[in-house]
């Protein structure tokens, strides 16, 4: 196996099975780490093809694999096959800037896309975490989304083509630099998201955007759960179209206050961040009209405008995660989404569901959305709290049903949320959505017990 891999790729893009980074994603802190037979990295999409058809014809599980920075274990490769990584299909096959628009390769980052389109004046909205290390292929296979998904949405909304491999090993494109196609059923939309399931994404045209010529952020802190998520639903009920619209609950905000750029009162419970983008004038019509519905009721009110401390602002939002990690040492967090006017309910059953196992929750995450990042205290070394945290999240799943929501709002499902689909959706709709997998990959090797 390894030498047909090897005369497909080159000797030096096969690497053994063992190789530990290509064994984990961001859930390996969960304990989750897979075994491969081989890890291929091949040089192109003509090379993905061929490696695709080699492996089906060989019934050899392929698991594709981005910057590995998901949090559900989509890219691990749990029983043994052929991890397939993407990373060295890294060109950008063109840049129309004039036209919005750019066609790369799925090994290039959200980092490099993003500063390729900033240099001439463009922006990619969707911001997915671990900028650095995240690959466009991968982001669109899970569809990706992020902070400025209030405003912009999520990766998908800004896909326009794809070329990928599907079984036995064709390559297809479907979509391209067009933002309209009614030709055929959505091909492109049944890809974005897939988890790898479906094909191999190699390409993709993406939609760019003009840059705003300012991002305002403003943070206001409320003492309880109920008065912030009040003001939430003000800021979107009098049609105000921020760029961001986020949270912190009481857990998160007292874990991560400390290295915030002003004293946290001590009585906060909740906080809201918020953001105005746009040309001068839109941005400060904005931020005037957001400050004043913050205003109300807050403990605090803090709107930067110097751009050294608007990134300073957002570095601490980014660090939220670690703060809180650091609380026992560790923390198992998983998505759901609710309806907006449930957020306020789901956000204190979250603490409760804690509470019942025995574990410190908090939560933050995109409100303008409902998407909450639910995270269950840990200390890594023991297995009882991990079983406890496990058990706790499938609460959170069963929350998120119960209220009208969704077990994902962006993580995907992956290999730890194998088995709960089915808590959500009628068996009907279960039965499409395995006959779809079946369509694309009637022997099951795609990244296969992923997305069910």
């Amino acid at each position: 196996m390894i030498a047909e891999l090897a005369r497909i790729v080159g000797d030096d893009a096969v690497l053994p099975g063992s190789e530990a980074r290509y064994l984990e994603d961001a859930t390996a802190i969960r304990g989750l780490r897979g075994k491969a037979d081989a890890v291929v990295l091949p040089g192109s999409p003509a090379e993905t093809a061929q490696v695709v058809a080699f492996c089906y014809e060989h019934e050899l599980a392929v698991i594709p694999r981005g910057g590995g920075t998901g949090y559900a274990g989509g890219a691990v490769p749990i029983d043994g096959g052929v991890v397939l990584s993407l990373e060295r299909l890294t060109r950008v096959r063109q840049f129309d800037p004039l036209l919005w628009r750019i066609h790369v390769e799925a090994g290039v980052t959200t980092a490099q896309l993003r500063r390729l389109a900033r240099e001439s004046g463009l922006f990619f909205p969707p911001d997915p975490g671990a900028a650095e290390q995240s690959q466009i292929g991968g982001n669109i296979a899970t569809n990706a989304g992020g902070p400025h998904a209030f405003k912009y949405g999520v990766t998908g909304n800004w896909v326009t083509g794809i070329e990928a491999v599907v079984p036995p090993g064709e390559l297809i494109a479907v979509g391209g630099p067009i933002r309209k196609d009614q030709s055929g059923y959505d091909l492109k939309s049944l890809l974005i998201g897939s988890e790898g399931t479906l094909a191999v994404i190699t390409a993709a045209w993406l939609r760019l955007h003009p840059a705003p010529e300012r991002f305002l952020p403003l943070v206001g802190v409320y003492r309880d759960t109920g008065s912030g998520c009040a003001v939430l639903e003000t800021v979107v009920g009098s049609g105000l179209v921020p760029s961001a619209l986020e949270y912190l609950d009481r857990g998160a905000l007292s874990a991560s206050a400390g290295s915030f750029s002003l004293d946290v009162p001590a009585e906060a419970g909740f906080m809201v961040m918020t953001e105005a983008d746009g040309s001068h004038e839109e941005s400060a019509a904005l931020r005037e009209e957001l400050l004043a519905v913050l205003e109300d009721g807050a403990l605090l009110v803090y709107a930067p405008e110097a751009t050294a401390d608007v990134e300073a602002l957002w570095r601490w939002r980014d660090g939220v995660s670690v703060a809180v990690s650091a609380r026992r040492g560790g923390k198992v967090g998983e998505d759901i989404v609710v309806p907006l006017d449930r957020l306020a309910e789901a956000i204190e059953e979250i603490v409760s569901i804690g509470d019942r196992h025995g574990l410190e929750a908090v939560s933050w995450g995109h409100a303008g959305d409902g998407n909450l990042h639910a995270n269950y205290l840990v200390d890594l070394t023991s297995p009882d709290d991990l079983a406890r945290a496990e058990a706790a999240a499938a609460e959170g799943f069963a929350l998120a049903t119960r209220l009208g929501g969704s077990i994902s709002g962006e993580h995907g499902l992956g290999w730890l949320k194998r088995g709960q689909l089915e808590k959500q959706w009628a068996p009907a709709a279960l039965s499409l959505h395995r006959g779809i997998k079946d369509a694309f990959d009637p022997k099951g090797l795609l990244n296969p017990s992923k997305k069910t």
